[in-house]
């Protein structure tokens, strides 16, 4: 885990510390797909300020993630810009807003935050392309390669006790 010991900064106010560390991301674990950093480890833009008893954080990556598309299970990619702030009153009480949950025992926890940071910035769904047309839900072929409909399907057998019923009225 990469961290920053605020400690050795000793920053007064109005003082601001640039800072680029290299961080390993883990990969996320999506709708039951695996995506994973490429490269695992990336570079993190880290500037520290310190403000009248706060300390300002602001968190610059880039990030490249790969993985299956959730809709086709075909090959997926996603490249995201992302961008952080956290506020850090170490006088706040613990659940105040000024009070940042990545700073513990004055050491602040660079790659949690930066995970947190990219798991916000995810879409909904990591696709192959926008207009993936998925799977088939009858026969399981890639509708992006074979576009096709069923036009006769065999009924569900779950239904046969309805059509009796239905016939015997």
């Amino acid at each position: 885990m990469t961290t920053v010991d605020l400690r050795t900064l000793r920053l007064r106010p109005g003082e601001v510390r640039h800072e680029t560390l290299d961080v390993a991301v883990e990969p996320f674990v999506l709708g039951g797909q695996r995506y994973e950093s490429t490269p695992a480890t990336i570079p993190v833009e880290l500037q520290i300020s310190q403000a009248s008893g706060a300390t300002v954080f602001d968190l610059r990556l880039r990030v490249h993630l790969s993985g299956a598309c959730m809709r086709c299970l075909g090959f997926a990619e996603i490249e995201r810009d992302v961008v952080a702030r956290e506020f850090h009153d170490p006088d706040a009480p613990a659940a105040d807003d000024l009070r940042s949950d990545y700073v513990v025992s004055e050491q602040l926890q660079v790659s949690t935050w930066a995970r947190d940071a990219i798991a916000l910035e995810l879409p909904d769904q990591i696709l192959c392309r926008e207009d993936c047309a998925g799977l088939c839900p009858v026969c399981g072929k890639d509708l992006n390669v074979e576009p096709h409909e069923h036009l006769e399907r065999d009924p569900d057998p779950r239904w046969a006790a309805l059509e009796e019923l239905r016939d015997s009225m």
